[in-house]
């Protein structure tokens, strides 16, 4: 299409012939620019990728437009080169995964037929599919339950939330607020919940080698009193991979009267794999459940779920507005969708998750979790052998390794965190990685600072990450280098050839 003939639809029947086009030119351009950028992020940095982007995508309002072929070749360009892709091995920062190709199929569907999930007669067969995802996925949850549930949300941060929010409407009879109790080791969005709620802030039990201290909790949930109180426990935290002790945590909360919510937006695809469910023995005892799965799920953005141990407990959701779900509508038979979320437009996320589960069933997704478990243990293994690099002892946690340069050990600890930190912005502006950063318990009881792989490609090999570990001596001693006096050129320059990054 070109500037000023019409703006076609993606919908309806003549609307896939206008997108078989313009999908060729974002495939086109996808595929040159993955080439173009040559490893997993940008090289330059911030002020680079924002010239780079700036110069491709401004003005974004112009006053004549420049048409649909030439804005889809020239901002997907730009979005594209300056990626952060999570296809490539040596993108491993973030619990942020590369998408299955038929979730992102999937979600083209959906985006062009954009059916909103809050009534019925703007999403009559996505309505079903949410309801066939959502019962499929309370029910791999609550496996005993009588009648489990589930919401699909944003991700873990809504589904937190809700969780909190359900807890405090159940509470909302008893004498005092309810008391949220939660691990040093949470995720933010916890605490932000709360404080949203108007809750009192939680009260944060200690932790010991990144889990929940069960005796801690013991004598916090003690000191509390009678009031109701939300223990939330985690299954897959976000800077160690570490799974709480949910069995004695579920007893220590039963017996001071109070409930569980484990967060389990990381780890809860084990429930896939026969092997690795037992690592989440307890999490039915939950009476909420958050899962993420645009995380170890491979999924686009947005994919989270949080699972109910009983429908009933979603009746607080609950809200009339004639126009969406008027009485007499509901009472012919017309479903309810508007408590199925505290959004009211929603997208058909629950399409991909249904995609995806029925072009690979239960024992695909499994080999996926598994591969994903079984290629972090051996890349923690591959930093063992390494002299000049040390993994944090223990074991890994489910996907996520930490690990250090031996060369940051031998400086004062605040000096070696710095050699850390600078690893990773080295990699980072030179494009070449993108690792993460967490401050961890050491063998020694110190938190130090570690450089984070969190291994969420489903079909990279152990083989495909080494060069990793390469590029992690590499900067090591040139960040020591420039330490100790040697100029950056010496120390192995600030930039790397394109040939020497790390590509898929």
């Amino acid at each position: 299409m070109s500037a000023g003939t019409g703006a076609p639809l993606a919908g309806g029947v003549h609307g896939p012939g206008h997108l078989r086009a313009l999908t060729a030119v974002v495939l086109d351009t996808l595929e040159t620019a993955a080439r173009a950028r040559g490893g997993p992020l940008p090289a330059g940095g911030p002020d680079e990728v924002a010239r780079r982007t700036t110069a491709l995508a401004a003005p974004v309002l112009p006053e004549e437009g420049i048409g649909a072929e030439a804005a889809l070749a020239d901002l997907v360009r730009a979005v594209a080169e300056g990626a952060a892709d999570p296809a490539d091995p040596a993108c491993v920062a973030h619990l942020h995964c590369p998408p299955l190709a038929v979730a992102a199929a999937a979600e083209l569907a959906g985006a062009a037929l954009n059916p909103s999930m809050d009534s019925w007669d703007q999403a009559p067969a996505a309505g079903v599919i949410e309801e066939l995802t959502t019962t499929a996925l309370a029910r791999l949850v609550h496996p005993d339950a009588p009648a489990p549930d589930a919401l699909i949300t944003s991700g873990g941060t809504e589904s937190n939330l809700v969780a909190l929010l359900l807890a405090r409407e159940r509470a909302a009879a008893a004498e005092g607020p309810l008391r949220v109790v939660t691990g040093a080791n949470a995720h933010h969005s916890v605490h932000r919940a709360a404080w949203t709620l108007g809750l009192p802030a939680p009260a944060v039990v200690a932790c010991h080698d990144g889990r929940i201290d069960p005796a801690a909790l013991d004598r916090t949930l003690a000191g509390l009193g009678d009031g109701p109180a939300l223990v939330v426990a985690t299954a897959g935290t976000t800077d160690e991979g570490r799974i709480d002790p949910l069995p004695e945590i579920a007893r220590i909360a039963e017996r001071h009267g109070a409930e569980l919510h484990v967060d389990a937006a990381y780890g809860g695809p084990l429930l896939f794999s026969e092997r690795l469910a037992p690592r989440l023995a307890g999490l039915d005892r939950a009476v909420t459940v958050t899962l993420d799965l645009h995380k170890l799920g491979w999924q686009p953005v947005a994919a989270g779920v949080l699972a109910v141990a009983d429908t009933a407990l979603l009746a607080p959701l609950s809200l009339r507005a004639d126009y969406l779900n008027a009485d007499d509508d509901t009472e012919a038979g017309l479903p309810d969708l508007l408590g199925r979320s505290i959004r009211t437009t929603r997208r058909p996320d629950a399409l991909k998750m249904a995609v995806t589960f029925r072009a690979l069933g239960r024992r695909g997704l499994s080999e996926l979790v598994e591969h994903c478990v079984r290629t972090a243990e051996e890349f923690g293994r591959a930093v063992d052998a390494r002299p000049a690099l040390r993994r944090r002892p223990g074991a890994i946690g489910i996907s996520t390794v930490l690990f250090r340069p031996v060369v940051a050990d031998e400086r004062e600890p605040e000096a070696g965190d710095a050699v850390v930190a600078e690893v990773r912005r080295t990699l980072l502006m030179d494009g070449r990685a993108v690792l993460g950063r967490a401050v961890a318990e050491d063998g020694d009881g110190r938190r130090r600072l570690w450089l984070k792989a969190t291994l969420l490609h489903p079909t990279a090999a152990s083989a495909d990450l080494l060069p990793l570990l390469d590029l992690v001596t590499e900067a090591a001693e040139r960040a020591v280098g420039v330490e100790d006096g040697d100029s950056p050129s010496a120390a192995g320059g600030t930039g790397a050839p394109a040939a020497e990054r790390l590509s898929p």
